[in-house]
């Protein structure tokens, strides 16, 4: 005599079936991006590199003696349009700021003469400190900056705040600055 054992499986459709693996794989994706998000949200902003710049008037700046102050770093050229068309802005933000400890840099590219640079910032009176980079070695240590302007927000630790690629949108660039001298 034989024994049969009678076994039920439970077939599910083909559509329920090809779903499984899916929202298994759109779950993951989510988390991680969530995931992402969190530490991007909570990991501490990267330190700005060690750097000494000479201005045009020979005084040595370090990122050092700028601790505890706001700092735009900001690379730029004279033959650069958009540079030359946010330099009003950067004159007028710097007047409003820095007697609230806010303290800009200009630093010309490599590329830039510096009787270019000298001239540029006498016949517009700059107010901030401008600095000349003939060799490209700060360009490179704040990430091998090529486009202009290019610019960094540092708070009072030393800390990159955010990068700008371009004229920054005038009322978010200041909500940075007031944001970064409240703290």
């Amino acid at each position: 005599m034989t024994a049969t054992t009678a076994s039920t499986a439970t077939t599910l459709p083909a559509s329920s079936a090809k779903r499984g693996p899916a929202k298994f794989i759109v779950g993951a994706a989510l988390a991680a991006v969530i995931a992402a998000g969190a530490w991007f949200a909570l990991a501490p902003a990267p330190k700005a590199p060690e750097a000494t710049f000479t201005s045009i008037t020979g005084e040595k700046i370090t990122t050092a003696s700028l601790r505890g102050k706001v700092v735009l770093l900001n690379f730029w050229a004279t033959d650069c349009v958009t540079c030359v068309k946010e330099m009003p802005m950067m004159v007028d933000t710097y007047k409003k700021y820095a007697p609230q400890g806010y303290e800009m840099v200009a630093v010309a590219m490599r590329h830039d003469p510096p009787n270019y640079v000298l001239n540029f910032a006498e016949t517009r009176q700059l107010p901030f400190k401008v600095a000349l980079d003939p060799m490209g070695e700060h360009a490179k240590t704040f990430g091998n900056v090529q486009m202009t302007p290019t610019s960094f927000l540092i708070d009072k630790e030393g800390r990159i705040l955010k990068r700008y690629l371009g004229e920054p949108n005038t009322a978010e660039f200041h909500a940075a600055i007031e944001k970064a001298l409240a703290s």
